[in-house]
């Protein structure tokens, strides 16, 4: 699908704790060109759930058909306003968080509120045909020790585009979705 170009961009983990609230609607990266101006899909994006899960963790949810959605009106190019928000939510798609989610990384999804005491961590990734954001692919690419890249098939290296350090140090998410919106969800 996304042709011989792709290359894996991120992993990380979702851990929404006990108690958190609705999640904004979001797309992972502002929209490629050859998304709005070619209607091509250029990214897939992961969840696996780490947990067995019950109902009362609040779903994945996705709105079907957002991945097409540009709008000058887009903060940062990935979150829609408020008056975007009633279609959404009329065209949600409820994923059960115990499966693994596949979807376009520029389809809008949102998780629903947390009625549980136990958390729901999910391991994310990513593969896109176009880089993402510039500032988003240095501060939180994945990130490999120079043996580990030299014992890398070629196959392999030619789809991984991430630094390659002398030693690995943790990766520390610099924002949450709720801190990029200024608190609105």
């Amino acid at each position: 699908m996304l042709g011989d170009d792709y290359h894996f961009a991120e992993v990380g983990f979702d851990v929404p704790l006990p108690g958190a609230v609705d999640q904004p609607w979001h797309r992972d990266f502002p929209m490629p060109a050859a998304t709005r101006d070619e209607h091509r899909l250029t990214s897939l994006a992961f969840n696996l759930t780490l947990v067995d899960t019950t109902a009362d963790m609040g779903p994945f949810e996705i709105a079907v058909g957002t991945q097409w959605d540009d709008s000058p009106e887009f903060d940062h190019g990935m979150f829609p306003p408020k008056s975007h928000h009633g279609r959404y939510e009329g065209s949600r798609s409820a994923r059960c968080r115990s499966a693994v989610t596949s979807r376009c990384a520029r389809r809008s999804p949102s998780t629903a509120a947390r009625r549980t005491t136990r958390s729901c961590p999910a391991r994310c990734s990513s593969w896109v045909r176009t880089r993402p954001t510039p500032s988003r692919l240095v501060e939180h690419s994945p990130r490999v020790t120079h043996g580990f890249w030299d014992a890398l098939p070629q196959q392999v290296r030619d789809h991984l585009r991430c630094p390659v350090v002398d030693r690995l140090e943790p990766i520390v998410q610099k924002h949450t979705i709720e801190g990029l919106v200024m608190g609105a969800s």
